[in-house]
């Protein structure tokens, strides 16, 4: 980028025509790249908002977009019609980035219409940790409009995890910090070891949840403290989650550092012998009554008993 300043020295229609050339050699070399490769899922494609005008940048994100950052294991046998999400952002500590937030978004669509899954698990693999919240480096290269546009994405993906007709279940072993707790706020059920740490830690950045968490949390716990939580960013560990019903279940953490795993697994276990339509039918219940007066509550939950029939 520095060699960027002596170009722009001279006759207005020279910097212009230099400019055209290499914004048509970025684009060439991107769509190249992106057909060498079609083999790949739709998300490889995604160019990052913060690409435009940047050629190196453009590079940088092809290259990363090939990796995988959040795959699928569905379990057999037994287990059957549990699926787990698996965060595996290794180096960025599952920082929600362009690539993170693709990939995560297309196995959530794809879930949400695959009657064959009765019960989902977002977990991570990378150790002491959950998820750490948005991409704070890829943000700071984002201008005002570009930024709005990117938490707004976080946003939709946030209401579209909450949306999927099957329970969910975050398995919180370490960090879930701003994003990352978001996130685990926008599953129906959270299990976390006692050591693991969480907080909506945006006023400590100079911002404030924008991906749900100032809406799901108070409903979770409460308005007032709700609003203690946020307006400190007060981190909380697994035990005191448990008691102000931030999570469902708490567990001493575990030598391999899956506790929290391994109780999200036992009690995906338990929900996975009922009946699955009669359960997606009860969440439908509980996240639309929870939102209006009790009669228009009763209403919905007669809707839903209709549908799944006497």
């Amino acid at each position: 980028m520095t060699a960027v300043g002596p170009r722009l020295v001279g006759p207005r229609w020279v910097w212009r025509r230099w400019h055209s050339a290499v914004s048509r050699t970025a684009h060439g070399r991107h769509s190249y790249q992106i057909r060498q490769d079609s083999s790949r899922p739709a998300e490889g494609g995604v160019v990052p908002l913060t690409a435009c005008g940047r050629p190196q940048h453009r590079r940088q994100h092809t290259e990363a977009s090939h990796r995988v950052e959040v795959e699928l294991k569905r379990l057999d046998g037994e287990d059957g019609g549990i699926v787990e999400v698996v965060m595996c952002r290794f180096k960025a500590r599952n920082a929600m980035g362009h690539v993170f937030v693709s990939q995560l978004r297309e196995l959530v669509s794809t879930l949400s219409s695959d009657s064959s899954v009765r019960v989902i698990v977002f977990r991570s693999l990378v150790p002491g940790v959950f998820c750490a919240g948005a991409d704070l480096k890829e943000r700071a290269l984002m201008n005002n409009s570009e930024s709005d546009l990117f938490v707004h994405g976080l946003r939709s993906l946030m209401t579209q995890i909450a949306s999927l007709p099957m329970p969910t279940i975050a398995a919180i072993d370490g960090f879930a910090l701003g994003g990352g707790l978001e996130l685990a706020l926008a599953c129906d059920l959270r299990t976390a070891a006692c050591s693991a740490q969480m907080g909506l830690i945006e006023t400590t950045r100079g911002l404030l949840p924008g991906a749900g968490g100032s809406q799901r949390l108070p409903r979770m716990v409460g308005v007032t403290l709700a609003k203690e939580l946020i307006f400190t960013g007060k981190r909380v560990g697994g035990q005191t989650a448990l008691e102000m019903g931030l999570v469902n279940r708490a567990v001493e953490q575990n030598p391999t550092g899956d506790a929290a795993y391994r109780e999200a697994l036992s009690l995906a276990r338990e929900i996975l012998p009922q009946a699955p339509f009669a359960v997606q039918m009860a969440k439908e219940a509980i996240n639309k009554g929870i939102e209006v007066d009790i009669g228009s509550a009763m209403a919905i939950e007669r809707m839903c008993y209709a549908r799944n029939g006497y």
